[in-house]
């Protein structure tokens, strides 16, 4: 197993909240978000990242908006909602204590707990 398919789960896991973390920065086009993704490991194909941004509208945690293009169609601008914001904040709020609770876990953790 190479070292891109060895996480490839837990990539795939993440990048509903990827996303979000993109979108919460500014109004973006799809081709931003897949660039953005490229270059942080959660590269993600067109067929992948089309019906997830789907769903996170149909969730209410995105919402999009046209923008008329002066190099050819109309494009589609993706900007968080209230209800996505609120959705990104628990999840960080979760991460952390992930961390935390990982970093309680390893060797210097059970020193800390008094183990040996």
């Amino acid at each position: 197993m190479n070292e891109t398919d060895k996480f490839a789960a837990v990539r795939k896991g993440l990048l509903e909240f990827a996303i979000l973390k993109i979108v919460s920065g500014a109004r973006v086009y799809a081709a931003d978000i897949m660039e953005r993704l490229a270059g942080a490991a959660f590269a993600a194909q067109e067929g992948t990242l089309y019906p997830l941004l789907s769903k996170l509208r149909r969730d209410e945690l995105l919402d999009y908006e046209w923008v008329e293009s002066g190099a050819g169609p109309p494009r589609k601008y993706y900007q968080l909602t209230d209800k996505g914001a609120a959705r990104l904040a628990e999840f960080e709020a979760y991460w952390r204590a992930l961390n935390d609770t990982l970093d309680r876990l390893g060797p210097q953790g059970r020193a800390d707990m008094g183990e040996t």
